[in-house]
């Protein structure tokens, strides 16, 4: 509850009006997060992302800001870890099923190579498989793709819906592979697509 004392000063009166206008959006999103709707949406240490345009919703971790890339749909990307990121790209297609490409190790290897990681990296897929969510044949792989500098060991999901494809991307540093794991994971798994 928020009380603020009643004074004569004018000079108060401003401090008082200065105070409900910064605590009172603050009231108003404790509010929000405490509701049954909002806390479902959402995981302990990730926030939601929904493209009503494109149709999709991910999670991403709490601290990554979203930049600008083009050819990009959207990317997050950790401040100081620059190959800790997740993107979406959207592709217009005539294709109405994921399968319709080719079973999952035949089409991760071509995406990674020729989309996923510049020519110039020596590119290893660990492992793709298909699963069915909510209906939908989604393909999801696991790769490294290694720089002279640096090796990014990276998480895929791809899924056809609404005359598109979609291609959700995370990763991190080799070095940071055993911590970032499960937060990538989850970004991965969070993916969904809605019909626009």
């Amino acid at each position: 509850m928020l009380f603020i004392a009643a004074t004569s000063s004018s000079s108060s009166g401003r401090r008082q009006l200065v105070a409900v206008g910064v605590i009172a959006p603050l009231v108003s999103l404790v509010d929000q997060t405490s509701s049954p709707s909002f806390a479902a949406e959402n995981k302990k240490g990730f926030l939601p992302v929904t493209d009503n345009k494109d149709g999709y919703s991910f999670l991403y971790p709490f601290g990554w800001q979203e930049v600008t890339i083009e050819g990009q749909d959207k990317v997050f990307k950790d401040v100081i870890e620059p190959l800790e990121s997740v993107s979406v790209t959207v592709f217009p297609t005539n294709k109405q099923d994921i399968r319709d490409f080719g079973p999952p190790d035949q089409v991760a290897g071509t995406l990674i190579k020729k989309v996923l990681a510049p020519p110039s990296q020596k590119t290893k897929l660990i492992e793709a498989k298909e699963q069915d969510v909510d209906g939908k044949a989604y393909y999801t792989f696991e790769f490294v793709a290694q720089a002279p500098n640096f090796t990014r060991h990276a998480l895929s999901t791809i899924v056809i819906g609404n005359g598109k494809l979609y291609t959700l991307t995370t990763g991190a540093n080799e070095r940071r592979w055993g911590k970032m794991k499960d937060k990538l994971q989850t970004i991965v798994e969070s993916f969904k697509l809605a019909n626009v």
